[in-house]
């Protein structure tokens, strides 16, 4: 009898490249991407944003000019006790961030937000006079 286990390497390449490019685990908890659809019209851009999980709270959004900017940070703790004894403690921090530029520079002042069912919608005016100029190179 052979003590030796036979080594398919068939399957080790395939099954080391699935266990690396699997979803990270924060992934699930509703960070590590934000997904976004922008829409426009004459006056504004509209921003739809998926933040599942995330709370009002832990939610960031930056305009800058034209540059806008959407964080969030989830934390959660999790711990398994037997009889007052702690057998096991996980905690998770979780972020994700999202940037993006937009044709126009935004009012900054008259930006409207609201979460609802884990989805961000921002109202981003667009600025009065805000044009862009062609710069001459002396």
């Amino acid at each position: 009898m052979n003590a030796l286990t036979r080594f398919d390497r068939d399957d080790f390449f395939p099954e080391m490249m699935r266990r690396f490019f699997r979803t990270a685990p924060w992934y699930e908890d509703g960070a590590g991407d934000i997904r976004i659809d922008v829409t426009e019209n004459d006056k504004s851009y509209e921003v739809t944003a998926a933040v599942p999980g995330v709370k009002r709270e832990d939610i960031q959004v930056a305009v800058d000019g034209n540059l806008v900017s959407i964080s969030t940070e989830t934390r959660s703790e999790r711990e398994k006790s037997e009889g007052g004894r702690v057998l096991l403690k996980e905690s998770h921090v979780g972020r994700a961030s999202r940037s993006f530029t937009l044709g126009k520079e935004v009012d900054a002042d008259k930006v409207k937000a609201k979460l609802e069912d884990g989805v961000l919608k921002l109202t981003l005016p667009k600025r009065e006079g805000a044009s862009s100029r062609r710069i001459e190179i002396a």
